[in-house]
């Protein structure tokens, strides 16, 4: 006879197993400590084979029933209940490895290992806050486009925009290396290009006027920070190098007798030399017996293991009196020297974008080479200090010929 629900709930255990058949191969084990197991008994390629089925109350007799049914018609079709059991449960295994967010942090290990420590940590943040609480739980190769839309588009809805096509992109790279690593079959944000609004390009706040610069670099001097920061606020304008790579100067890069500055630029992934003017030498050796036993030029407080804090030069700034957003910030000092240098000296573009380190492939297809035109770039670096000290001091100043 059949086993009713009343029948399974009121069996009480013995000193020994004992099972109470229900039909088709299913039966309920009942144990001597009370606990109560379905099992399945069947035989496949002439072999008794048992299959758990679960453990009662918590599977009931209609959904053991419904278990046992499922399986017999795997048997009917030449299918080993046992075997799809545990097909399915290394297909379910494998695709919680390979979640959005288990791809995503071996991406990140990968793709940004020799990246700046700060732009590492803003990609990674970017996941975490945007991403990961949509995505990051599902298998990356069953996410929708449809998905990471609804996920970009909370952050639009935040009024952050770039940080939406940011999120965007990094979301497709990812997709990208999941493609690249068998986990995925395609880019599916390949089918979101035009889904978000396009931003507006922004520029980074400066100055282009001399008067403008020559009172900024009045204030620089009357600054009554620390010297590490003095330091940094004085030689920024100088030598225009991107603020990231100022902050994270290390003595070992710099040799004082030769003038040179050396170093390895994780953005464009390139070797970048900056000639040092006689007026960025002068300021190194002065900043030397403050920070020259440690590691980086530019110390943070009193730890020899720390560089300058990213927010130094613009809190700076901004205890100066000037506003970061609309008149002048860190990395605004590239622009305004890209541009003085151009419209007012008179320097070929060629040479000031080597200096600024940008990959702009010449007529030859070269790209950046950091000793190229090298002699004029240290005769334009011995102007442009020498142009700034002029300015600032009130001094007319000649542009050279073009």
């Amino acid at each position: 006879m059949k086993l009713t629900d009343t029948a399974v709930r009121k069996t009480k255990p013995v000193d020994k197993p004992v099972k109470m058949a229900d039909g088709g191969g299913l039966f309920l084990l009942v144990q001597p400590n009370g606990s109560k197991y379905w099992r399945l008994a069947y035989r496949f390629e002439g072999k008794q084979k048992l299959l758990a089925m679960g453990v009662y109350p918590d599977v009931s007799l209609i959904l053991a029933r419904e278990r046992r049914d499922a399986a017999r018609k795997l048997l009917a079709t030449g299918v080993d209940p046992s075997e799809n059991r545990k097909a399915a449960k290394a297909t379910r295994l494998e695709r919680t490895e390979n979640s959005f967010e288990v791809v995503t942090r071996e991406w990140l290990a990968s793709h940004m290992k020799n990246k700046a420590f700060s732009h590492r940590e803003k990609v990674i943040r970017r996941f975490e806050l945007y991403l990961f609480p949509w995505l990051g739980g599902k298998p990356i190769a069953d996410v929708t486009a449809r998905q990471v839309l609804e996920a970009v588009q909370r952050v639009e809805k935040q009024g952050k925009l770039e940080t939406a096509h940011r999120a965007l992109q990094v979301c497709g790279q990812v997709f990208r290396y999941a493609v690249q690593t068998g986990r995925a079959e395609r880019d599916v944000t390949a089918d979101l290009k035009g889904a978000l609004p396009p931003t507006t390009a922004k520029h980074m706040a400066t100055f282009t006027e001399p008067k403008d610069v020559a009172e900024l670099l009045r204030a620089i001097d009357g600054f009554k920070g620390s010297f590490t920061v003095q330091c940094a606020l004085r030689i920024a304008p100088m030598l225009f190098v991107r603020p990231g790579e100022l902050r994270m100067a290390k003595w070992a890069d710099i040799d004082l007798d030769a003038g040179e500055w050396r170093y390895w630029v994780s953005k464009t992934k390139t070797d970048h030399l900056v000639p040092l003017p006689k007026q960025a030498v002068t300021l190194l050796r002065e900043l030397y017996p403050f920070s020259g036993h440690g590691e980086y030029v530019f110390q943070g407080g009193h730890d020899p293991k720390k560089a300058m804090s990213e927010a130094a030069i613009n809190a700076a700034l901004k205890r100066m009196g000037y506003d970061t957003k609309t008149q002048i910030t860190g990395h605004g000092f590239r622009a305004m020297a890209r541009t003085i240098l151009h419209e007012r000296l008179g320097i070929d573009p060629h040479i000031i974008e080597h200096q600024l380190a940008h990959k702009v492939p010449d007529v030859l297809g070269m790209a950046y080479n950091r000793t190229k035109f090298i002699e004029q770039r240290k005769a334009m670096m011995r102007v442009w200090a020498d142009y700034l000290d002029k300015i600032k001091s009130g001094a007319e100043v000649i542009p050279l010929s073009a």
